[in-house]
């Protein structure tokens, strides 16, 4: 009678011991699931991480710079998801326009599964205009001083003196740009007026970047729906130096530009 008694026993530790394995693994999967979710959550409503590969920007942004850009400013719509999908448009929720100044990360009109970074110089209602490579809002030139010289880099690691001013937008917001030629190809432009639910988006370096002086067709964004805007970048989290690469692989260390790590984008 104790044999046949003992065997249920036995059964019953071994069908225990099973059982706790699987629910393990069920737990593990559900947190790594919930997990997941938090970050896609996170990205989608906070903030999220993008990387610059092109020197459209400079000097404000550098090639190579990766940037946090933060979503709840402007409020979302679909190209505030973390993955590019087509959806009707539907307007913004908690929409908010940015201010002159700004720089903004948007899905490309062209092709929104592309992310590009610009500088915001024109709201809805606004007259935008370049005259001889300077920029002119609603009929009065901008401020532009002379602030020596810089070296504007490509996407190949060369690089080429550029002039550098100090541009100051109506409202006071101030930044650095690069003229690499003294009459670029897009120095002078038509006077345009921005639509609303639309911005006049451009690049800090003005003979490099195709921005809203370029059509979508051509190449360039274009004026700018204010329903593709993902966030405003407020901060460089880390840089590297692309050009290394052409280097020995052992001083590739040397390429992490650490002073920009954590810095404020104006």
């Amino acid at each position: 009678m104790s044999g046949q008694t003992d065997k249920p026993a036995a059964s019953a530790d071994a069908k225990s011991a099973s059982a706790k394995p699987a629910r393990s693994w069920t737990r593990s999967l559900v947190e790594i699931g919930a997990a997941f979710a938090l970050v896609l959550l996170a990205k989608g409503a906070l903030a999220e991480p993008f990387y610059v590969p092109s020197g459209s920007m400079e000097p404000t942004l550098l090639i190579g710079d990766a940037l946090l850009a933060s979503k709840y400013p402007y409020g979302y719509s679909a190209a505030s998801l973390p993955v590019s999908v087509t959806l009707p448009q539907t307007g913004r929720v908690f929409s908010a326009l940015p201010a002159r100044g700004d720089v903004v990360v948007f899905r490309w009109p062209g092709d929104t599964s592309q992310v590009w970074v610009k500088r915001v110089v024109g709201l809805p209602g606004d007259h935008v205009q370049m005259r001889d490579g300077r920029l002119w809002l609603n009929g009065k030139p901008v401020g532009l001083r002379a602030d020596g010289t810089g070296q504007a880099e490509d996407e190949d690691g060369r690089s080429m003196p550029a002039a550098r001013f100090i541009e100051t937008l109506p409202g006071g917001h101030e930044h650095t740009l690069f003229k690499v030629r003294e009459h670029g190809f897009l120095d002078n432009t038509p006077d345009v007026t921005v639509p609303q639910g639309h911005l006049f988006v451009m690049g800090d370096n003005r003979d490099n970047s195709a921005d809203s002086r370029v059509r979508v067709s051509d190449g360039g964004v274009g004026l700018l729906p204010v329903e593709n805007l993902v966030g405003r970048v407020d901060a460089i989290v880390g840089s590297w130096d692309m050009g290394i690469r052409n280097r020995p692989i052992w001083t590739w260390l040397s390429g992490f530009r650490l002073a920009r790590s954590f810095t404020s984008v104006h």
